[in-house]
């Protein structure tokens, strides 16, 4: 009676797990999707539930998404990416809102690592975001960090408070529950950053840990460069959108950003005289 009082007791006392549910925005992506859910797949604890939303794919996408038992698929026929958040969002049932990408690679212990820090109480109103790796570079480890201290570090020095990172980030669905009448519903800027500025002015931390690092595929370096200085331009784009006096210093930032670009080209060529394989294919 008293061991079985006393277990009781010790179980009332333990962190309660938070259930993890895990959005994806999709479009066009059949050629990254299923490692993506493999990867979620393999997670040593298994997120409560994982959406993918369909956002007006024209390949097989929806196809490969309902191939794995464990996804729901939902449509959105707004297009953008800022629609299919919030589709997937407002759906979600966890406390939690896991956010990545239909091309990130997760490591294994993705999923425990946010229920083990959604348990501390102190963390209970605070947006989660990680660090990346970029798995079609060269040398994925070092651009990914130095990505990281762009992205999370200068953005800190520029706003007073760490971004989100679209591709690795968390939300508890109270919080976002609190500030999605509030962010803006444009295709024109990064709504990940808008995201987390809409959070500061709410005063909802946001909590950086590089070490939890994703993995990431930016096509941009290698198959559509054309494409990648607009898409870095959003960045400063967004935060004059907010009135942000500093824009100007996003926008060295990515015009410092786009100059490095070619640096992964001159390899990428480089390997392939030498016989190596290509990372365009």
């Amino acid at each position: 009676m008293i061991v079985s009082s006393w277990s009781r007791l010790i179980k009332s006392m333990s962190p309660i797990r938070k259930r993890v549910s895990l959005v994806i925005p999709a479009y066009n992506e059949e050629r990254h999707l299923r490692a993506c859910l493999e990867a979620v797949a393999a997670q040593t604890v298994a997120p409560f539930e994982v959406i993918v939303v369909d956002n007006n794919s024209t390949d097989g996408t929806a196809a490969i998404a309902r191939s794995f038992p464990f996804v729901r698929v939902l449509p959105e026929k707004r297009q953008g990416r800022v629609f299919a958040r919030d589709r997937g969002f407002n759906a979600a049932q966890g406390e939690i809102i896991g956010r990545i990408d239909a091309d990130t690679m997760l490591p294994k212990n993705w999923v425990a690592h946010l229920t083990a820090f959604y348990e501390k109480p102190t963390h209970a109103h605070s947006a989660w975001t990680g660090g990346s790796y970029i798995y079609n570079a060269r040398l994925p480890r070092f651009q990914g960090w130095l990505q990281g201290q762009v992205a999370f570090r200068w953005n800190r020095l520029l706003m007073g408070h760490y971004i989100l990172y679209g591709s690795n980030m968390a939300v508890p669905r109270s919080v976002w529950q609190a500030v999605r009448s509030k962010v803006c519903r444009r295709t024109d800027i990064h709504e990940d950053l808008d995201l987390a500025i809409h959070l500061h002015q709410l005063r909802y931390p946001i909590t950086f840990h590089e070490s939890v690092r994703v993995g990431v595929y930016i096509r941009r370096i290698l198959e559509r460069r054309n494409d990648l200085l607009p898409n870095l331009m959003l960045w400063p784009q967004t935060l004059r959108t907010h009135g942000n006096p500093m824009w100007v210093f996003g926008w060295l930032g990515a015009v410092l950003l786009w100059f490095l670009s070619p640096i992964e080209l001159l390899m990428d060529g480089c390997a392939r005289l030498a016989g190596r394989p290509s990372l365009r294919r």
